[in-house]
């Protein structure tokens, strides 16, 4: 060692002795303590430095730390806070409730909703509807004998595309049509039961046409090629690829292949599942679980009485009362029932979500031992607009995606292009739902659809930049605000064209 390097070790040696002294406070007028600095992050403190302050004399328990209601302290415990926002709803909903027991009374009749949904203008309507749902199944039929002539090569695949294809149009254009010329035959319900089942049977046979069209394609079904061969450096590596190519072609031979699909019984079973996608395997549930059923059944019961009371009770005198308000075109007015209308419309929104999509797809795939279950995921954390709009309703979407997103991305269609032509088809179909029943051809629900297109850039920008809270909140404003309030604006027309004005006012 040099006489340099030993000056250096005693001079470690001596400043660790000082620092030693100075912790056990032996040279404390010494000490020249290092300024402490402010920081943000507690992290930025040293495992050392926390070490030397906890040991000061003065007993140190200040520390750098942000508070909890910062976004950078990393809390994220806000149960409390949830309870109390909840207990804050409860109550206000009471008194809004209260207040609107005073104001118009009792005004929930069970009767009326009996009427409602079986009885329309003309004597003996209410056999109406069964009868043109029953009389639907006659294009099941054609799909499937089309779907049949084609296997068999007794129909070329460019004509069988084109029948199907003017098929599903004749499917949008019958409701349109039938309910146009005896609109008073039907009621409001059997209308709009009609629209939805034909919108569903319309997806679904666009589905069951394609995927089957893609089989035929394959053609391996039809030519068995021969095997490829494989060469293997060590016999067990041949036995073990042997063992598995079995199991494979044993699983393999338990699944139905093209054209063993095209069954009447399989397509019923599609048309009756919850999905909008078919396949030729569905995943299937061992059994019916009854206690889940039944809870289910009684969600249906429970919820569907609590969504007809609002909206007799809640609903209907708000819209009646607001008839003057509309006419006199006064902004101001017209924003306040708007708003008003606001909270009693989206939660009944939010009632029928649970009900259609949690509920009654659910009985719907426990009776059927359908065992995809996914029917929508965590919307309600949507950080945008469009993320909102593929968790929200999964059936759709992954309709939308797979049948007409992918295939037009393949034919090399730009993303923007495919986009814009899956939000025109949604924007469609839901002017054809409410449009159609209600008899009244308008676009603002269609306009309000294609709102969504900018506002998902909109929202997608604000959540990049002030962070998706932000964003997650214009989804939340979008859903109370947005699309709800202009279908109210249809029913408000809907009842000012059907009732007398004087009847309205209350």
């Amino acid at each position: 060692m040099t006489e340099g390097d030993a000056d250096t070790t005693n001079g470690v040696a001596e400043k660790d002795v000082f620092v030693m002294n100075s912790v056990d406070g032996r040279s404390n007028s010494e000490v020249r303590l290092r300024r402490t600095q402010s920081t943000s992050h507690a992290e930025i403190i040293t495992e050392e430095e926390r070490k030397v302050r906890a040991s000061q004399p003065d007993r140190p328990i200040h520390k750098p730390r942000d508070s909890l209601l910062s976004w950078s302290s990393g809390f994220d415990k806000y149960e409390g806070i949830i309870n109390w926002g909840a207990l804050i709803l409860v109550i206000g909903g009471l008194r809004l409730f209260l207040e609107n027991v005073i104001k118009y009374g009792i005004r929930i009749n069970p009767f009326h909703w009996f009427l409602w949904l079986t009885e329309g203008n003309e004597s003996g309507s209410h056999m109406q509807t069964p009868i043109f749902l029953i009389a639907s199944n006659v294009h099941i039929i054609f799909a499937f004998y089309l779907e049949t002539l084609m296997a068999k090569d007794r129909l070329n695949d460019a004509l069988g595309i084109l029948l199907h294809a003017v098929h599903l149009v004749i499917i949008v254009l019958i409701p349109i049509i039938v309910l146009a010329i005896r609109a008073t035959a039907f009621s409001l319900f059997g209308r709009t039961l009609i629209c939805f089942v034909y919108t569903v049977m319309f997806l679904k046979l666009w589905s069951y046409a394609q995927v089957n069209y893609w089989c035929r394609s394959d053609r391996s079904w039809r030519k068995k090629g021969p095997k490829r061969s494989h060469s293997f450096r060590k016999a067990a590596d041949k036995e073990d690829w042997e063992r598995r190519s079995a199991t494979m072609e044993e699983a393999a031979s338990q699944l139905v292949q093209y054209p063993n699909n095209l069954k009447l019984s399989t397509l019923y079973y599609f048309f009756l599942a919850p999905t909008l996608c078919y396949e030729l395997n569905f995943p299937r549930s061992s059994r019916i679980r009854k206690r889940f059923l039944l809870r289910r059944i009684l969600e249906m019961i429970v919820l569907s009485n609590i969504l007809m009371g609002l909206f007799q009770q809640w609903i209907i005198p708000s819209v009646r009362n607001s008839f003057q308000t509309f006419e006199d075109l006064d902004f101001v007015k017209c924003s306040e029932r708007l708003l008003k209308l606001s909270v009693p419309n989206h939660l009944l929104w939010l009632i029928w979500f649970y009900l259609l999509f949690h509920s009654f797809l659910n009985i719907l795939g426990e009776l059927l031992c359908f065992a995809d279950r996914n029917f929508y995921q965590d919307w309600w954390n949507a950080q945008d607009v469009g993320t909102f709009w593929r968790l929200w309703n999964l059936p759709v979407h992954k309709w939308a995606v797979r049948h007409v997103f992918i295939p037009m991305m393949k034919a090399r269609f730009s993303k923007t292009t495919a986009s814009l032509t899956v939000f025109i088809i949604s924007a469609f179909f839901h002017e054809y739902l409410v449009s159609v029943p209600l008899q009244m051809y308008k676009i603002f629900v269609f306009l309000g659809m294609m709102v969504q297109v900018p506002l998902v850039y909109i929202s997608g920008a604000v959540a990049k930049r002030f962070g998706e809270r932000w964003g997650n909140m214009i989804v939340w404003a979008s859903l109370i605000l947005g699309q709800p309030l202009g279908i109210m604006v249809y029913y408000h027309d809907y009842v000012v064209s059907n009732f007398a004005p004087e009847s309205l006012m209350l």
